[in-house]
């Protein structure tokens, strides 16, 4: 009886944290889930999320509000690192609270700052105006424990298949790692069939195999050099070509 009673216990609580997430609006979209589709203006038009953006990769930059400091410095390093993204096929979109007009002026204002001794930066990327909070709410970032909105600064890493693949969420006084964001797409795009990734991994670095198919059991028994091997019986790697 204690043990159905403890089962009861923890389905109400998992119920009542549930529904006091969709009564706040607060629902982050989990690894494995479809993206929530949106349409919005933006400073290169209209968005219609994610049917604009075919059979690419995409990522959501959130932002609470125009003109702040933290989120000025991730956005140029994001403007800066654009070539990267476009290499992986990566398509950008940069969601903030203010409205379209303000973003229109953060946006020229950014272009004009030379950054880390860098000449000033020609944004392409859109900035999305989510001045009624829908997509915001859509995405789960607002954090009701902490704040309204100043929570909103999350990032979305979505597949061409429309499935969030990865999800940050970081606070108003601690900047994004922008080259962190284009390791993990890196990562992503590396880690499929048999393959993952070990901690730290860096593009070139040898990987990881979950499990050996018939294919690496026989390279990994080779005499002379093989591509793979083992640092414990649970971690075995593969050398990238």
């Amino acid at each position: 009886m204690k043990k159905i009673a403890s089962i009861i216990i923890i389905l109400c609580l998992i119920t009542t944290v549930s529904w006091s997430q969709k009564r706040n609006g607060s629902i982050i979209p989990l690894i494995g889930s479809e993206a929530p589709s949106f349409s919005a203006e933006s400073t290169n038009g209209i968005i219609n999320f994610p049917a604009d953006y075919g059979k690419n990769w995409k990522i959501i930059f959130s932002h609470p509000q125009d003109f702040t400091p933290v989120c000025s410095s991730e956005l140029l390093e994001l403007s800066y690192l654009q070539p990267e993204f476009d290499k992986l096929g990566v398509k950008i979109l940069v969601v903030s609270t203010d409205k379209l007009s303000q973003h229109v002026a953060w946006k020229s204002s950014l272009e004009t700052i030379s950054y880390q001794g860098r000449a000033p930066q020609t944004i392409s990327f859109p900035f999305v105006s989510d001045d009624d909070y829908k997509i915001s709410k859509k995405y789960g970032m607002i954090h009701h424990p902490t704040s309204t909105a100043k929570d909103i600064r999350g990032v979305y890493i979505v597949d061409p298949e429309n499935i969030v693949r990865a999800v940050y969420f970081y606070p108003m006084n601690v900047g994004r790692n922008m080259d962190e964001v284009v390791r993990t797409v890196e990562a992503l795009q590396t880690a499929q069939n048999n393959v993952v990734v070990p901690a730290n991994w860096q593009p070139g670095n040898d990987v990881m195999l979950s499990y050996l198919n018939d294919e690496e059991k026989a390279e990994k028994q080779k005499t002379s050099y093989s591509s793979i091997y083992e640092v414990s019986w649970y971690m075995i790697f593969k050398r990238m070509p």
